[in-house]
């Protein structure tokens, strides 16, 4: 048994942080599946726009789509989903076998709409249909606007992946906009089964913190806020509030750790994966990070659900100069921009991809 599947067997899920067409055709995406125990994955505007980006592997069908008249954010939902599809249908196994507690991917509304949270709830419920996969996830970001929209698409019965989440306060936030919309949905006399994952960011907190901090400090504060987190959620599970919905049928809204490939060139390539080994939880990792894994990762041990030691090192932490709310918020707003950024980048590649197409210059 290899180290991802061990993981898998400690009840931990792992996702790949990646999907690209070429995943798809050349059959790596299933050998991942029947050799990783991978049962899931995540995309983004990052991903997408690498994938279409490198290579000529959407080449025929953007030109395609271009000719029926597609352009502009239609165009690249409709590459998408076709991408996200073929995924599902491949974890559909799993999906079935858990009793859809696994088996998920998972696609983006438009980072554009980070503080529009009509647009929002708008646009998750259009990406829920055109998909006509229930095992699609739409992902909102859990900024304060997002907060509302979270709540009402799991009241409308879109399964949502909340995420841009830095802190315990952000994920107790959109745990209590999933509770929320599951409350409304049992009062309605509507089924409480509804799946939602709320994705904590972790190693992006280190790459702000470790440049104020001495080196034994370094690569800290992303586990300790993970553990502060995991500790909150196995409260909220052990809660009686949960307990009476799950007796309704209620499923739980799972813990997805993001941002686990380690971004310091020091430290171990598995350092997150290694310190995020967590029953109940999910683990979406880059393609580098679980080759490293499967060559070389070891596990040694399992989150404490008490938090372990987190509070002592968020506070000497603090101690260091690093103010851990306001840092919270500012990779929240952060990781909010560079979507937008991204977003754009790959609206603008796609436009001078189908240029190019359209003229026969493309690279």
């Amino acid at each position: 048994m290899n180290t991802p599947q061990k993981l898998h067997a400690l009840g931990q899920s792992l996702w790949l942080d990646n999907i690209t067409r070429t995943l798809l055709d050349d059959g790596t995406l299933a050998r991942y599946i029947a050799e990783y125990a991978i049962t899931g994955l995540t995309s983004n505007p990052s991903i997408f726009d690498a994938a279409i980006g490198e290579g000529h592997a959407y080449d025929d069908d953007i030109r395609n789509k271009t000719q029926r008249g597609r352009s502009g954010e239609a165009l690249f939902v409709e590459l998408a989903l076709d991408d996200l599809r073929r995924a599902a249908d491949l974890f559909r196994p799993t999906f079935n076998a858990t009793q859809h507690v696994d088996g998920w991917v998972s696609m983006e509304v438009s980072p554009l709409l980070a503080a529009d949270t009509a647009g929002s709830i708008a646009a998750a419920t259009r990406i829920h249909h055109a998909a006509s996969r229930d095992n699609l996830f739409v992902k909102i970001p859990g900024t304060p606007e997002g907060i509302p929209a979270i709540e009402e698409s799991i009241f409308s019965g879109v399964p949502i992946n909340v995420t841009l989440l830095f802190s315990c306060e952000q994920y107790r936030a959109a745990a209590e906009a999933y509770l929320r919309g599951i409350e409304r949905r049992i009062a309605a006399g509507r089924s409480p089964d509804v799946a939602s994952v709320a994705s904590l960011f972790v190693s992006r907190w280190d790459v702000a913190a470790n440049k104020e901090l001495p080196p034994e400090l370094h690569n800290r504060l992303g586990i300790a806020v993970a553990q502060q987190t995991y500790r909150e959620y196995r409260q909220l599970l052990a809660s009686p509030r949960w307990q009476a919905l799950a007796a309704a049928g209620a499923r739980p809204q799972r813990l997805l750790w993001a941002s686990t490939g380690t971004k310091d060139p020091s430290a171990s390539d598995t350092l997150y994966v290694n310190a995020l080994a967590a029953p109940d939880t999910i683990n979406t990792m880059p393609e580098k990070t679980l080759h490293a894994l499967a060559d070389h990762g070891e596990l040694d041990g399992v989150m404490a659900e008490n938090g372990g030691d987190c509070d002592a090192t968020l506070a000497r932490l603090e101690r260091a100069g690093v103010g851990i709310s306001a840092l919270a918020a500012k990779l929240q707003s952060e990781g909010t921009e560079a979507f937008v950024k991204s977003w754009n980048e790959l609206l603008r590649r796609i436009e001078d991809k189908a240029r190019g197409l359209k003229t026969g210059r493309v690279a």
